[in-house]
């Protein structure tokens, strides 16, 4: 038991991750570069964001008298909320309108194409000493949803303007993910090459992947 506690405490010795140590970059599209101030400024309104989750879908076969498996499928990546502090001069909600109205004008409800308002938001946390530890790029992204912004005389706070982000995948930017996406490019380059591996290489790389 006493090895035990040891060990626990042992595992502190370092700082724990807060969740108030983040920044997020928003990147605007070309066509909204008129408003390009107002993203870079949206670093430090951000008051909340996530960092991403991600899920498989599985489908349940069966083999033989065997138990049930699951196999996973299809990845699942769920949308992001983010809120921000809203200026006296309201340039946030401008942005995140003139976001949303590019990608669907009022003048004629068609939709413009994708790939001409989707952007990369990166999302980045800090330890306590304020090195970056962690960052992820949301690839292709764009607002769905664009909050209202309730106004009532009773109310002497702020405005907090809440977006809802859409995005194809998200991305790991530590080295350590980078050089594990290229041993797995690597060993899918030899298994379609040679038709599979042996038991034993197979392990060796997974001894190797599991060490990045």
């Amino acid at each position: 038991m006493n090895s035990n506690i040891s060990s626990f405490l042992g595992s502190f010795k370092g700082d724990i991750a807060r969740p108030n140590r983040f920044d997020v970059t928003i990147n605007a599209p070309i066509p909204l570069l008129p408003y390009i101030a107002t993203s870079r400024n949206l670093t430090f309104r951000c008051e909340s964001a996530q960092l991403p989750s991600r899920t498989f879908a599985t489908t349940d076969q069966k083999f033989g008298a065997n138990p049930i498996e699951k196999h996973a499928y299809q990845s699942n990546y769920n949308e992001s909320e983010m809120t921000f502090i809203v200026s006296d001069n309201m340039s946030e909600k401008i942005f995140f309108d003139a976001w949303m109205e590019y990608i669907n004008p009022t003048i004629s409800f068609d939709f413009n194409y994708r790939n001409d308002y989707i952007s990369t938001l990166q999302v980045n946390q800090y330890s306590v000493d304020n090195k970056l530890t962690y960052s992820v790029n949301l690839i292709d992204a764009f607002p769905v949803s664009v909050n209202q912004l309730d106004l009532d005389w009773s109310n002497e706070g702020h405005h907090k303007l809440a977006v809802v982000f859409a995005y194809r995948y998200w991305q790991n930017n530590s080295i350590q993910a980078l050089g594990s996406s290229l041993l797995q490019a690597g060993i899918s380059s030899v298994l379609n090459n040679t038709g599979g591996l042996t038991g034993l290489t197979a392990n060796g790389i997974n001894a190797i992947t599991n060490n990045f």
